[in-house]
């Protein structure tokens, strides 16, 4: 047989078939006199297991154990690993169906950093009742950042700890406060060290956060120093010294 009849035969591509002998997986054949490969039954018989194991879903090495009469794995071997593997498989695609099923069963009511997790969707979602805020708005992005680094159980406990934030409509107030506090000292004076407005936001800051956020240092270890450089050059001066004094307020008064 010609390359070409080959490959019809087993129902793949000529090119399919190059690639396999330039990885060593299908023998070469004998050439006829003119140069032409003549292929015969047998390689028609393992271009056809070929196919059938990578239908399966094995990887090209992975066949390649399979096909090696010495060295190579045993097949039922291989096949309960990829089974294990498509196991995995489904279980993640069934949790992402479920984080899809949760953003649509909200009603269309998609927050605009989406798509985000449920548990985050619905703290953004009582972030929402207030004014429109910059700083409110920027939170909202670091959130969404930490929604994605985050392990799904770190994930989980941040939510549940800023949540009570925004459980009541009088700590959404509050919250809303303290976002008006932080958008006022966009345009302060940077070289204004006594600037009353940045010790009151600071202080109604660190009122704000939630106690139970004290126990939750580690929810996110990509988030290191550099983050939190990146996160003060992106606010204003007066704003970055602001939340630098909360955090400090917040820490002592966990100690």
């Amino acid at each position: 047989m010609r390359i070409g009849e080959l490959a019809v035969t087993v129902g793949v591509t000529t090119r399919t078939v190059r690639h396999y002998h330039h990885l060593g997986l299908l023998p070469e054949p004998e050439r006829r006199p003119n140069g032409y490969r003549d292929y015969t039954l047998r390689h028609a018989v393992v271009l056809a297991r070929i196919r059938r194991l990578t239908e399966l879903g094995l990887g090209l090495a992975e066949v390649r154990d399979v096909l090696a009469d010495d060295a190579g794995r045993d097949l039922a071997e291989v096949l309960e690993e990829l089974d294990a593997d498509l196991a995995r498989q489904e279980a993640a695609i069934r949790e992402r169906r479920d984080r899809l099923r949760a953003l649509l069963d909200r009603d269309g009511n998609l927050p605009a950093e989406g798509p985000v997790s449920p548990e985050l969707a619905a703290l953004l979602t009582g972030m929402a009742h207030g004014p429109e805020s910059p700083m409110a708005a920027r939170d909202r992005e670091v959130l969404a950042l930490i929604d994605t680094v985050a392990s799904p159980e770190s994930r989980k406990r941040l939510m549940a700890a800023l949540g009570s934030a925004f459980e009541t409509p009088a700590a959404v107030a509050r919250a809303h406060e303290v976002y008006t506090l932080l958008d006022a000292l966009a345009d302060a004076d940077p070289y204004d060290a006594d600037d009353p407005r940045v010790d009151e936001a600071a202080r109604a800051l660190a009122d704000c956060l939630p106690d139970s956020l004290l126990s939750e240092t580690d929810l996110a270890p990509g988030l290191d120093d550099s983050f939190l450089r990146a996160l003060y050059a992106d606010v204003a001066p007066a704003q970055a010294e602001a939340i630098r004094r909360a955090m400090r307020m917040f820490t002592e008064r966990g100690r």
